[in-house]
């Protein structure tokens, strides 16, 4: 009889944050290639319910069926550039580090707000918290964060959670005004602040 792995667990919440971009990217080129679920799961020989696993950047698939799903793809270029890159043949115990102190800075609120809409998910309650936090922040006299303001009103009423943890501009944008910061323990924003910051002090080593 088969037994399948226990689930993996990641070490860090940056390593869990990479995971869901890979994950996000792919299902991205599925769809700019009009593929659907059905269609790549029977391609690359998986189930539809391993491959949503996959897109949502869940560690529990085996890395071999990532490197499957990118194969389908045409993306096994990036997995070899990975692979053979100056950046791979360092020790392991070096991670990799943005090479942006900015994009660090994004990272930073990035894994806020992963780990915001994770307590959301699992405590639908908290959205009367952040419903309560606009509400005082849209009687500041500030007309520039109105539009922002507004369109997170709409977001928490649609509970539509996927785009505060997009890698996209409006996403980018939109995390600049974000009330979704407000629901983490102080404890988790300082461990993510420490995290992000060893990241940045290794860039301004490296640059």
């Amino acid at each position: 009889m088969l037994v399948m792995p226990a689930r993996s667990e990641l070490s860090s919440s940056l390593e869990q944050q990479l995971l869901v971009q890979l994950g996000e990217r792919l299902r991205r080129a599925r769809k700019s290639r009009s593929l659907s679920a059905v269609e790549l799961a029977r391609q690359v020989g998986i189930s539809r319910t391993t491959l949503s696993a996959v897109e949502q950047g869940d560690p529990s698939p085996a890395f071999g069926t990532y490197v499957r799903v990118l194969s389908a793809l045409g993306m096994v270029a990036d997995l070899a550039l990975v692979a053979t890159s100056k950046a791979a043949s360092a020790s392991a115990d070096e991670p990799v580090v943005p090479t942006s102190l900015h994009r660090a800075q994004d990272l930073q609120s990035l894994l806020m707000h992963q780990e915001a809409v994770r307590l959301l998910r699992k405590d639908p309650t908290l959205v009367a918290r952040l419903e309560q936090t606009l509400s005082r922040w849209s009687t500041r006299d500030d007309p520039n964060s109105r539009p922002l303001l507004q369109r997170w009103a709409d977001i928490v009423a649609a509970q539509d959670w996927n785009l505060a943890i997009a890698d996209t501009e409006e996403a980018r944008q939109l995390r600049q005004a974000s009330p979704l910061a407000t629901l983490l323990p102080d404890e988790t924003r300082q461990a993510i602040i420490r995290e992000v910051k060893a990241l940045k002090e290794r860039a301004r080593a490296a640059a």
